[in-house]
């Protein structure tokens, strides 16, 4: 199993920045892509953000730019730096990890973007 714990949500203001993270622990071991999705009210959880365990970037077109994740593999954390937020920014952002042939979640943190 893999527990994921993100953290660094809250209430920004237009044009502000926030960084997201997403501590990992357990059987951590071939953890291979880590990842921030986000799910708006009334919205389908969409892909923000990914990373693989070479380093390997993939961004959704709305936040290319604006978003950059980066992950530690010595502290077992990826982050998700936040800049020039839109209100349209605004979700519960869930950290994900995938391991083998499974997939883990963390428990999302909120982000709102709002002046």
């Amino acid at each position: 199993q893999v527990q994921l714990v993100e953290s660094g949500g809250g209430l920004v203001q237009p044009g502000g920045s926030r960084r997201l993270s997403c501590a990992a622990s357990g059987s951590i071991g071939s953890i291979s892509d880590m990842g921030w999705y986000r799910q708006a009210a009334e919205k389908e959880r969409e892909l923000v953000a990914s990373i693989t365990n070479a380093g390997s970037r993939n961004y959704a077109e709305s936040v290319k730019g604006r978003f950059t994740i980066s992950r530690d593999n010595a502290k077992n954390t990826v982050y998700l730096q936040m800049n020039s937020l839109k209100p349209e920014d605004t979700a519960v952002y869930y950290c994900q990890a995938v391991r083998f042939s499974y997939i883990y979640w963390g428990q999302g943190t909120q982000v709102t973007v709002s002046s």
